[in-house]
C-alpha cells in the first residue's frame, strides 16, 4: 500500500512560470503600449485564488490571509495571541496570591535566607495564647523604650490580624542583629530570646506582662546528694534552680518516658567520686539525682539529638526514631507527690529536617488551642494537618512521605504488638504497661523531632487553685481566647490602615486584570471578524490595497498603530506592480471596518494601479534582457582571453579581477563588484604597475570587452577615475616603481647569498645533525634557543621568509650568560665582579665509542666548534675573546657512569677493539666539561630555588584525576601518573569515559589541601571522601592536611583514585555545610547579636 503524499500540500511553489508570464506581459506592453484588464489582473496577481490552510502567510498571493492568527487552540510568545497566563503575568505580581485564606488560618513568616530556626520559635510563642496576650498587654511607653518588645508586638499583631498569608519577619530579625545567612540552633535561640524578653518585660508596670515568661515557662529542680551512711541530704540539696526547658538525652533511648527516667535517674558516688558528708565528717558513698520541685504550665523538652564524636572531633545528629505521647502525666515525676493531676497535652513539635548538625531546615507542628487542629508552619507555607500532629491518617508511614513518620496508638489494648517506626515495639509496650497510661493514650514517633512542648490540661480559671501544687507561680487573670484578644490601640489602627490599603491593591489588580482580559477578548474577536470579511469573492467586486506588514501588526498587537499605506505608494501616488508582494487585497467591507477605526491611509482602490510604473518596468525589463545578452557574449570573450585564444588584445586589465568577474552571476544590471578592473595594476603614481609587483598580474583583452567593462565600471562609480584607468597595450611601466622593485630584488638577492654562505660555513649546525666531540679540543658554548632561532632564519624559504625572525647579535647574548655578582677576597682585601657562567654545560653521552652532546629542546647551551664560533663572531657581531670556551676532560673517579645511556646497536669487529678500549678507560674515569669562565653555582642555586618556589606557588592550574573502576589502574594511567608533565604538550581538558574509568581535569593551586582535592573529587565522581584511595603513580596520598605542593603534585600531573566502598554514601551538601559552619566559627553562636548584648561572656 502506497503512502499518501501530503507533504506538498502547503509547500510554496517556485515562481518560474509566474515570472515568465510577467516578463511576457511586460515585453508586450513595451512593444504595443496597450494595457488590458487581463494584464492588470495577471501582473497584480488579482486572479490568484483565496488561500485556505496555509501554514504561513504567503507573499506572492495578495488574496492570502492565512497565518495572521494562530489556530483556535494555539498561541504565540508575544502580542495579542499570548497564553492567558502570560498576559496575566505581564500585569505584574498578583497581591491577591498573598491573601490569607481565612481569619482562622494562621499566617506564615518569610525566610530571609537561613532564618527558619527563628521563624519556628516565633510561631511557637505566638500560638501560645497566654504569651501572646501578655505581649499585647505591654504598655505603649515601654514599647517605645524597648525596640525588641515593640517589634515582637508588631510581628504578633500582624500574625494575628493581617490579611496577608505570610508576614515579613525582617524588622524583628534586624532588631536582634541576627545574620540572615547563618543557620543557628533553635533551642539556643529560644533560651536566649526568653532571657532577653524576661529582662525587657521586668520594667513593665502591668503585672501580667511583667512575669509572663516566668509564669508560663519557669519550673524548678534540685540537685539532691544523699549520704549512704547517715541518710542525710547535703545542705545544697535544699537549693532550687530554675529551668525553662528540660534537656533530655536521646542516644540509646526510644521514648520520652525512657529519657525522663534517664534524666531523673540516681547516680552512685563511690571510689574516687565519694562525697564528703558534713555529718559523718568523712568521704562516704552517696547518691545524686535531680528532683523536680515545680512544673510550669508550658513544659518544654529539648531532645539532645546532637552528639560529639571524639574520634573524628565532629558533631553528628542522631536520627533514630523517638516515641512521645499525646498525653503526659507528670504527677509521679514530681519529688513531692500531689493529689492534683498534672496532665499535660502535646501542643507543639519542633522538627529539624536533614542529617547534618549545622544545616537542615526547621519546621513546627503546632496545635491551635481554640479549635484543637494542628498546623504545619514551614516559613511562608502553613498547612492544616487536621486533629493529628503529623496529619490525618499518620498511622500509615507511607501516606505522607514528606512529613516525619508517626504512629498513633489509640488505646493500650490496641497497642499490643504494634511496631512504632519498625523497631520500637519494646518501647511502646513498656510505656503502655504502666497503669497510669492505660486510658486512650496516643503515641507518636518521629526521627526528626527536636523539641516537644506540652501544655497543662484544664481550664485556665482553675489554674489559681489547682496548679499551685505543680506551678511555681500562678498566672494572674484569665487567659482570653484567640478571638477575644484585643490589640494595642496604636497597632490596631496601623493594621487597619494596612489591611485597607492591601485589600484596595488586591481589588485594583483584579479590576485591572478583568479589563485587560476583556480588551484582549474584544481585540481577538475584532481580528477574526475583519479577517473573515477580508477576501474579495469575485474579480468584479471593488477592493482596496493594504500594506501587509501593517495588517500583520494589526492582527498581532494588542494596541495596533495608525493605518499606513505610504510605503506601497509610488511617486505618482498610485500602486506600483513592484510592491505586489508587500500588500494584500482587501474587500470594501473589511477596509471600511479598519479605516473607520484606525484612520490613516491613503486609500488605494482597485483602480489605482500605476500605468507609468508599468511602462517604466517594461522598458527596464527589455533593457535588462539586452544587458544579459551582451554580458553573456562578453563572458565568452573573457574566457578566450584568459585561455590565450584571443589574438586581438589591446587593453590591460587585472587578471585576478577578470577571473572573479567571470565567476559572478549574470544579472540584469551592473553591480559595485564590476568597478575597478584596473585598480590593482595602477601604481601610486598613476601609471602602469610593473608586473613583477605583488598582485600586478595583467592580461590584454579585446577592445569590445574593455569598452563593456568600462561602461559598467563608470555606471557603478562615475566619480572613480582612478579605479578605471585605461592602459592600452603600448603603455609603459612606471619607472619609479621599477627602480624600487629592482632595489628590493637586489637586497633580497644579497640576503639570500648571506644565508647560503652561513649554511655552507655551518653545515652541521644548519641541518641540526649531531657530530662527535673529542678530548683536548677547544669548543665554545652558545644558547640553544639562539641556535634554533638562527637555524630557522637561514633555512627560511620564499614562503616563510617574511615570518622568520632575525636572531639577536652574539655580544649581547653571550653577555646575558654571565653573572656580575660582587665578591670579596678577604685574604687580599679586594672586591670585584667575578663574571661567571650562569648556565651549566650540557650533558654528554657515549654512543658507539664516540662522545656526543645530549640533545635538548630549547633550554640550556649547545657545544659548537672553534671554527663555528669564529664564523659566528664575524657574521653576528661577536667578540672572540668574550666567548665561553669549553674542553672535554676525563676526571679520575672511581665511578664508571657516563651521563646518559647508549643504545644497543650492533658494531663491526674492527670497531670492537676501539670500543673496548674506550669502555675500559671509562671504568676509571668520568666525562667532564671544563668551562672558561667557570660555572657560578651560587647564582644557579638561587635561580633554581626561585624556579622551584614559582613551581610550588602555582594557582588555578589543571591536574587530571582518573577514576579507576577496579583494584588496579591500567598501565597507561600508571605511566601518565609517574611521568613529569611537559608544559608544551597539548592535553585534552574534557571529561573522558573509558572501559576502565573516567578522567576529569580539576582547577587547583599549590596551596590546595588534599582534603579540598578530595571534596572536588567527591563532587565530580560522587566518591565519598572517606572511601577515596588517591594515588600518584604507585604512591598513596593520604595526608588530608597537606597541600598539593607538599605532596609534589604540580600542574599537569595525573592522579588516580579508587573507591574502597567501605563507608556508606552520604550527601556532599552535609559535608560542605559542616565545613562552612566550622569556618564561620559556629561555636560563637549568637555572639555579637542583641541576644547576648546584655549577657555575660560565659556561655549560656
Amino acid at each position: 500500500m502506497s503512502r499518501p503524499t501530503t507533504r506538498g500540500k502547503n509547500k510554496r511553489h517556485k515562481q518560474g512560470d509566474n515570472g515568465d508570464t510577467t516578463s511576457e506581459i511586460l515585453r508586450k506592453i513595451h512593444t504595443t503600449g496597450d494595457i488590458t484588464n487581463d494584464d492588470i489582473n495577471m501582473l497584480y496577481k488579482i486572479c490568484k485564488p483565496v488561500c485556505q490552510g496555509c501554514r504561513v502567510n504567503t507573499k506572492d498571493n495578495p488574496n492570502c490571509f492565512c497565518g495572521l492568527t494562530p489556530p483556535p487552540s494555539g498561541s504565540r510568545k508575544a502580542g495579542l495571541w499570548q497564553k492567558t497566563s502570560d498576559i496575566i503575568q505581564s500585569l505584574g505580581p498578583d497581591p491577591g496570591k498573598d491573601l490569607r485564606d481565612s481569619a482562622d488560618s494562621p499566617a506564615g513568616l518569610t525566610n530571609l535566607g537561613a532564618t527558619c530556626y527563628a521563624n519556628s520559635i516565633l510561631q511557637l510563642l505566638y500560638m501560645n495564647k497566654s504569651f501572646r496576650g501578655g505581649i499585647f498587654s505591654v504598655e505603649p511607653d515601654l514599647l517605645k523604650q524597648q525596640p525588641v518588645l515593640d517589634q515582637l508586638a508588631r510581628l504578633f499583631a500582624q500574625l494575628h490580624a493581617s490579611k496577608m498569608a505570610f508576614i515579613d519577619s525582617s524588622p524583628f530579625v534586624k532588631t536582634l542583629e541576627l545574620d540572615n545567612g547563618v543557620q543557628q540552633d533553635s533551642h539556643e535561640f529560644l533560651t536566649l530570646l526568653l532571657s532577653l524578653l524576661e529582662h525587657c518585660l521586668s520594667h513593665s508596670k502591668v503585672s501580667k506582662a511583667r512575669t509572663i515568661v516566668q509564669d508560663l515557662f519557669r519550673g524548678s529542680v534540685s540537685n539532691v546528694t544523699t549520704c549512704s551512711r547517715c541518710g542525710k541530704d547535703s545542705e545544697a540539696s535544699s537549693n532550687m534552680e530554675d529551668f525553662y526547658e528540660l534537656e533530655l538525652n536521646v542516644k540509646g533511648l526510644k521514648s520520652l518516658d525512657e529519657s525522663l527516667d534517664d534524666y531523673l535517674s540516681v547516680e552512685e558516688l563511690h571510689g574516687d567520686n565519694q562525697y564528703f558528708c558534713e555529718s559523718c565528717k568523712t568521704r562516704v558513698d552517696a547518691t545524686r539525682s535531680i528532683k523536680l520541685r515545680t512544673l510550669p504550665p508550658v513544659l518544654n523538652f529539648q531532645l539532645k539529638r546532637c552528639v560529639f564524636l571524639p574520634k573524628t572531633t565532629t558533631k553528628k545528629k542522631i536520627t533514630s526514631a523517638f516515641c512521645f505521647p499525646g498525653e503526659l502525666d507528670m504527677r509521679r515525676r514530681l519529688s513531692e507527690p500531689s493529689q492534683v493531676e498534672s496532665i499535660y497535652d502535646l501542643s507543639a513539635v519542633l522538627i529539624h529536617k536533614g542529617t547534618a548538625v549545622n544545616s537542615g531546615h526547621y519546621i513546627a507542628h503546632i496545635k491551635d488551642e481554640n479549635t484543637g487542629q494542628w498546623w504545619e508552619f514551614d516559613d511562608e507555607h502553613v498547612s492544616n494537618l487536621g486533629f493529628q500532629p503529623f496529619g490525618e491518617g499518620s498511622s500509615s508511614p507511607t501516606s505522607k512521605p514528606d512529613r516525619p513518620e508517626s504512629n498513633i496508638i489509640p488505646s493500650c489494648i490496641e497497642a499490643i504488638g504494634v511496631v512504632a517506626n519498625g523497631d520500637h515495639t519494646d518501647a511502646v509496650q513498656q510505656h503502655l504497661s504502666e497503669p497510669s497510661t492505660c486510658s486512650h493514650v496516643e503515641i507518636f514517633s518521629s526521627s526528626d523531632a527536636y523539641m516537644l512542648m506540652y501544655h497543662i490540661r484544664g481550664s485556665r480559671k482553675d489554674d489559681a487553685k489547682g496548679n499551685l501544687v505543680c506551678v511555681n507561680k500562678k498566672i494572674e487573670g484569665d487567659v482570653v481566647s484567640l478571638h477575644d484578644v484585643s490589640l494595642p490601640s496604636h497597632l490596631e489602627e496601623e493594621l487597619k490602615n494596612f489591611n485597607e490599603s492591601y485589600v484596595d491593591a488586591c481589588q485594583k489588580y483584579t479590576l485591572k486584570k478583568e479589563m485587560e482580559l476583556k480588551r484582549i477578548t474584544e481585540r481577538r474577536q475584532e481580528v477574526r471578524s475583519v479577517l473573515s470579511e477580508a477576501p474579495v469573492r469575485s474579480l468584479e467586486d471593488p477592493f482596496y490595497w493594504i500594506l501587509a506588514d501593517w495588517l500583520r501588526q494589526w492582527a498581532d498587537n494588542v494596541t495596533p498603530p495608525v493605518l499606513d499605506n505610504t510605503s506601497i505608494q509610488c511617486p505618482h501616488g498610485k500602486v506600483p506592480v513592484s510592491k505586489v508582494t508587500s500588500m494584500k487585497r482587501l474587500s470594501a467591507k473589511a477596509w471600511t471596518m479598519l479605516f473607520s477605526k484606525y484612520n490613516g491611509g491613503p486609500e488605494l482602490s482597485n483602480s489605482d494601479y500605476c500605468v507609468d510604473c508599468l511602462i517604466d518596468g517594461a522598458r527596464n525589463l527589455v533593457s535588462a534582457d539586452s544587458y544579459r545578452d551582451r554580458r553573456t557574449v562578453m563572458k565568452q570573450v573573457a574566457e578566450d582571453a584568459l585561455a590565450g585564444r584571443s589574438q586581438d588584445g589591446t587593453y590591460n586589465v587585472s587578471k585576478a579581477w577578470l577571473q572573479q568577474w567571470l565567476k559572478r552571476k549574470i544579472l540584469d544590471a551592473p553591480t559595485e563588484a564590476d568597478a575597478g578592473p584596473t585598480a590593482s595594476i595602477r601604481c601610486p603614481h598613476g601609471e602602469l604597475m610593473p608586473e613583477q609587483a605583488v598582485g600586478a598580474k595583467r592580461l590584454l583583452v579585446p577592445e569590445a570587452l574593455w569598452l563593456f567593462l568600462y561602461e559598467d565600471a563608470f555606471a557603478v562609480k562615475p566619480d572613480d577615475d582612478l579605479g578605471c584607468s585605461t592602459f592600452p597595450s603600448d603603455s609603459r611601466q612606471c619607472s619609479l616603481c621599477s627602480d624600487e622593485l629592482s632595489e628590493v630584488a637586489c637586497m633580497e638577492d644579497s640576503l639570500r647569498m648571506v644565508r647560503l654562505k652561513q649554511r655552507q660555513n655551518h653545515e652541521k649546525l644548519a641541518t641540526g645533525k649531531s657530530y662527535p666531540l673529542f678530548r683536548d679540543c677547544k669548543y665554545y658554548l652558545v644558547p640553544t634557543s639562539w641556535i634554533l632561532k638562527w637555524r630557522n632564519y637561514i633555512n627560511a624559504t620564499a614562503k616563510n621568509v617574511s615570518s622568520s625572525v632575525k636572531p639577536e647579535m652574539l655580544d649581547s647574548i653571550i653577555g646575558s650568560l654571565k653573572c656580575e655578582k660582587l665578591y670579596v677576597e678577604f685574604w687580599e682585601v679586594s672586591t670585584g665582579v667575578h663574571s661567571r657562567l650562569l648556565e651549566r654545560p650540557p650533558d654528554l653521552v657515549c654512543k658507539r665509542g664516540s662522545i656526543f652532546q645530549k640533545s635538548s629542546t630549547t633550554d640550556g647551551l649547545t657545544i659548537i666548534t672553534e671554527f663555528d664560533w669564529k664564523c659566528f663572531c664575524e657574521e653576528w657581531d661577536g667578540v672572540e675573546d668574550k666567548g665561553i670556551s669549553a674542553e672535554i676532560e676525563f676526571s679520575n673517579t672511581g665511578g664508571s657512569n657516563f651521563v646518559g645511556s647508549s643504545e644497543d646497536i650492533p658494531i663491526s669487529e674492527e670497531d670492537m677493539g676501539a670500543l673496548d678500549e674506550v669502555n675500559n678507560e671509562a671504568e676509571s674515569r668520568q666525562l667532564h666539561i671544563r668551562t672558561c669562565p667557570e660555572v657560578c653555582e651560587d647564582c644557579i642555586g638561587e635561580r633554581k630555588s626561585l624556579e622551584l618556589m614559582q613551581k610550588l606557588n602555582y594557582c588555578n592550574e589543571d591536574i587530571y584525576v582518573y577514576f579507576v573502576r577496579g583494584k588496579e589502574a591500567p598501565k597507561s594511567v600508571l605511566e601518565a601518573s609517574e611521568t613529569t608533565f611537559d608544559p608544551d604538550r597539548r592535553v585534552s581538558k574534557r571529561s573522558r569515559k573509558t572501559n576502565s574509568g573516567n578522567q576529569m581535569s580539576l582547577k587547583v593551586s599549590g596551596s590546595t589541601s588534599i582534603y579540598q582535592l578530595k571534596m572536588m573529587i567527591w563532587e565530580s565522581f560522587g566518591i565519598v571522601k572517606e572511601n577515596q584511595i588517591l594515588h600518584k603513580g604507585t604512591r598513596i596520598i593520604d595526608k588530608e592536611c597537606a597541600t598539593l605542593a607538599d605532596m609534589n603534585i604540580f600542574p599537569g600531573d595525573t592522579l588516580w583514585v579508587v573507591d574502597s566502598e567501605i563507608h556508606e554514601n552520604r550527601d556532599i551538601a552535609d559535608e560542605i555545610s559542616d565545613q562552612k559552619m566550622d569556618i564561620q566559627h559556629t561555636e560563637e553562636g549568637f555572639r555579637g547579636t542583641l541576644l547576648t548584648a546584655n549577657m555575660s561572656s560565659e556561655p549560656v
